[in-house]
């Protein structure tokens, strides 16, 4: 029965859809309806309102509704969703202000000459509106205005024009910043956290082990993350469509003849830089402050709002006598504020010097000239053909209907689940030959084909939500948040293109002249859909255009994670593996030079520590080898044993469910006392006994050598964790001595000017002043604390501070203990000084030789080199569903 009310949600979503009922109003409308009938049945027909609900009841699921739309806008950490309204707003602002059409007049006289060069500077445009506006009805409708009359008068193929038009005003939803991916990123976030539930809880009932090791977790992503990896294959589209119209161009001249006219003189270049500049430094003030990790999404889309209002405050006094002085103004205030943090390194709490008020006083004057260059392009945008005030106006009105759609589909998704159709979703997926692959090409395919119908919006919210955890918890391909989320996105931007609800075919035909037949529009936009699929062909097969830009990122920025981090294990163990490959016998000659040191007039732990290391230095390559080789084994072996896992994987989970529907039933059946249920009793009953039936046939499905298989393979693994691990310790064991003990000489400086105090505190014990020796000792001790194997002394004088600061100073005490301190700093002194000089420099070769291998961990983070090696290494997808 919950099947029939589920089929009745989808039945009345549809309805309301293709009626043309508001989207806001149908997607929550459909939910409450059918959850509302579903109890309404459920207690007539049996007396229980959660009968007909797969678990749970229409009140909670009602409730979840209630919760997740709280959460859109209440959550503290769910920000993402402010960058929306700024990005819009930025967009449209753009737009009215004509920046957008002067670029497109000018783009177009460059490209002209070139074989199909206005389809060509059509897609470069749209590239850049993509990268600064993203609103595809703006784009579409302004290129359409500006770019398809001169296309036409040049004897373009309709065709042509209007699919190059449609498909490069399309650019804006997968080129950043763009509005479906902020709402993908958004999506995805709590995705990843079901996923990653759904993978532990896989993890645990397959190997029976309570925790799964963090390295196989579903990595999150965020908008920073969609925009920095859909940026690659945003320019691959773009680049992708150019060549299609040159090649066809130059295939078939009269469908995209070039254009001759126009003179390259000096007005020309002046207005060409006036016209491109200023987007391309809005762009890069954008996009560059999110990929250099200076700005948050939501700060970028700041940034991009305020720049917008200030090319609008020139663009809009186009001809007039100080049209430029606003953004002048602005510009000089920004160069002054970066000189002076440059410069001066401003703090007001902590103004010392005049150098000092003169930073801050020059930062308050590029503030307050900024903040007035701001004000004054806002009041020309205010006053001007009142364009501020629409923009504002149309930017409430897209981003409120942005929001309410989230809020809908909160409610649509939570009824959607009540009914058990993200289970059934999730074993028709499951249940499909071909692993992860089949099911990801079956889920594209499905987003394809409502591209036809529905909004991006919709798609988002409705369809990720759903099938995103299913894909993200497979961990036979095990990928990653954001490489999804960009396939998707790529997916979704066919929305727009596809007959016949295709919005970019529908903002055409409204400014299109009438020679062009809508026919000729669905004929020109084919080829591009083409195009998209193949760049989707192209990104999936090559996820590192995704991946690596945000794994570049995250690894060389300030906040990257250590190389401890368990995600990074595999490849860090590739890149010192790749070190003593390349490096090695550099490696053993500095450990061969370390090992003939004489370490005899050293203290004996320290002695110990070094020749330990030594020794593990020497094995630690040997271990790194073996581990390899035993991954060599396994993938040796994995091909014939996945398939017999998988299958096995499978029957378990049916057994599960058999299982599950067992329990219900039993419970069902102990609920029926009386004998007017007797009959309803011995059905329930005949059921379970036809289960446990089918559950047997289950269990003799599994090959009967399964336990013996699974034993060898996972011998194999154990294999090679426990060599992965015996690296690890010899390598800290080799680096970590030497380490400290290169620490340890470098403050022999710092060490011998410890003597004055100490010498000093030692005389002045003869004057009996209590309170000035605690003093001078507590003094001494903060400089004792910051050398390197110091801390003997450092004890010995807090023994000295302790007999002092007692109500009655034990001067002898305190004698004793002191005389015992100068002991122990003479007793270093003497071999401090033959280290410093016969070993330190030796040692510092060897630690340094050592340290992008067996000491790599050890460091608070992976230089350049490094991060870029694991980068590239973490941006393909790795399966590892072998080890569940």
């Amino acid at each position: 029965m919950e099947l029939v009310f589920l089929a009745l949600l989808i039945f009345l979503m549809a309805l309301a859809l293709g009626s043309g009922y508001p989207v806001a109003f149908a997607l929550p409308g459909s939910a409450i309806v059918t959850v509302a009938l579903a109890a309404i049945v459920g207690y007539a027909a049996t007396g229980n309102p959660d009968a007909y609900f797969s678990h749970g009841g229409p009140w909670q699921w009602l409730s979840a509704g209630v919760t997740n739309l709280r959460g859109v806008y209440w959550e503290v950490e769910r920000d993402t969703l402010i960058a929306i309204p700024l990005f819009i707003f930025m967009g449209i602002m753009l737009q009215r202000s004509k920046i957008a059409e002067d670029l497109l007049v000018t783009m177009a006289q460059l490209f002209g000459p070139v074989p199909g060069g206005l389809g060509i500077s059509v897609v470069f445009v749209g590239a850049l509106l993509a990268a600064t506006t993203g609103i595809v009805g703006a784009t579409v409708v302004a290129m359409g205005l500006i770019s398809l009359p001169a296309m036409l008068r040049n004897n373009y193929s309709k065709s042509l024009a209007t699919g190059t038009i449609a498909a490069s005003g399309t650019l804006g939803q997968i080129i950043p910043p763009s509005i479906v991916l902020i709402i993908l990123a958004d999506q995805l976030a709590s995705a990843v956290d079901q996923a990653g539930t759904a993978r532990k809880a896989l993890y645990k009932s397959a190997t029976g082990e309570l925790s799964m090791p963090s390295s196989f977790d579903v990595v999150s992503t965020s908008a920073g993350e969609m925009f920095l990896g859909a940026f690659v294959p945003g320019l691959l589209l773009v680049a992708i469509y150019m060549l299609f119209i040159l090649i066809y161009a130059l295939i078939n001249p009269k469908v995209a003849p070039a254009v001759h006219g126009g003179t390259f003189d000096r007005a020309f270049f002046g207005k060409l830089a006036l016209a491109l500049f200023p987007p391309l430094g809005l762009i890069f003030l954008v996009l560059g402050s999110i990929l250099a990790g200076i700005a948050t999404v939501n700060q970028a889309g700041a940034i991009g709002a305020v720049g917008a209002i200030m090319m609008a405050g020139y663009r809009l006094k186009d001809g007039s006598r100080g049209a430029y002085t606003p953004v002048l103004l602005g510009l000089a205030s920004l160069v002054l504020i970066l000189g002076v943090l440059l410069i001066f390194h401003p703090n007001i709490k902590s103004i010392e010097t005049t150098k000092d008020a003169i930073g801050i006083a020059l930062g308050v004057i590029g503030t307050v000239g900024l903040v007035i260059a701001i004000g004054w392009s806002s009041l020309r945008a205010f006053k001007i053909e009142n364009t501020l005030q629409e923009v504002m106006i149309e930017t409430a009105k897209t981003t409120s209907l942005v929001f309410i759609i989230l809020l809908g589909a909160a409610m649509l998704t939570a009824a959607f689940r009540a009914f058990g159709g993200e289970e059934l979703v999730r074993d028709f997926l499951n249940s499909m030959p071909g692993g992860f692959w089949s099911k990801f090409i079956i889920v594209m395919a499905v987003i394809f084909v409502l591209g036809f119908f529905l909004d991006f919006i919709e798609i988002a919210v409705v369809v990720v939500p759903i099938v995103a955890p299913i894909l993200l918890a497979d961990p036979s391909a095990n990928i990653t948040a954001v490489w999804l989320g960009v396939m998707i996105g790529l997916n979704i931007q066919t929305s727009f293109l596809t007959p016949p609800f295709g919005f970019a075919l529908f903002y055409l035909r409204g400014v299109a002249p009438a020679i062009v037949k809508t026919v000729d529009m669905y004929k020109g936009v084919i080829a591009f859909i083409s195009l998209q699929l193949i760049a989707l062909a192209i990104v999936g097969l090559y996820p590192q255009l995704v991946n690596y830009l945000p794994n570049r990122s995250s690894l060389t920025s300030e906040t990257a994670p250590p190389p401890r981090n368990p995600r990074l294990n595999y490849c860090v163990d590739q890149y010192i593996s790749d070190q003593f490959n390349t490096n090695g016998a550099t490696i053993n000659a500095a450990i061969a030079e370390a090992r003939q040191l004489n370490l005899d007039y050293l203290p004996k732990r320290l002695k110990s520590n070094l020749e330990k290391s030594f020794e593990a230095a020497t094995a630690a390559p040997e271990l790194m080898a073996q581990a390899w080789q035993a991954d060599a084994v396994i993938n040796e072996n994995v091909g014939a044993y996945l398939p017999v896992q998988q299958r096995v994987r499978n029957i378990e989970s049916e057994i599960a469910d058999v299982d599950l529907e067992i329990k219900d039933l039993k419970t069902d059946i102990g609920r029926m006392y009386s004998e007017e249920q007797a009959d309803a009793k011995k059905k329930l009953q005949d059921l379970v006994a036809g289960l446990e039936a089918e559950r047997k046939e289950l269990v003799a499905e599994i090959p009967s050598d399964w336990k013996e298989t699974y034993g060898a393979f996972k011998k194999l693994l154990k294999e090679e964790a426990l060599l992965r691990s015996k690296f690890g310790r010899a390598a800290g064991d080799a680096y970590k001595p030497v380490a400290e003990t290169v620490a340890l000489l470098e403050s022999n400086d710092a060490y011998m000017d410890l003597k004055a105090g100490i010498m000093q505190i030692k005389n002045d014990l003869a004057g009996a002043d209590a309170d000035k020796l605690v003093a001078e000792i507590e003094e001494l001790s903060s400089r004792v604390s910051d050398v390197e194997g110091a801390s003997d002394i450092g004890s010995g004088l807090s023994k000295v501070r302790r007999s002092l600061k007692s109500n009655t100073p034990d001067f002898e005490k305190a004698t004793e203990e002191m005389d015992k301190v100068v002991a122990d700093y003479e007793e270093q002194i003497d071999w401090r000084n033959q280290a410093g000089t016969n070993l330190l420099p030796t040692l510092v070769k060897y630690e340094q030789a050592i340290r992008s291998t067996m000491g790599l961990r050890e460091q608070r983070k992976l230089d350049k080199e490094q991060a870029l090696f694991v980068a590239s290494c973490q941006s393909g997808h790795r399966n590892v569903s072998h080890y569940f």
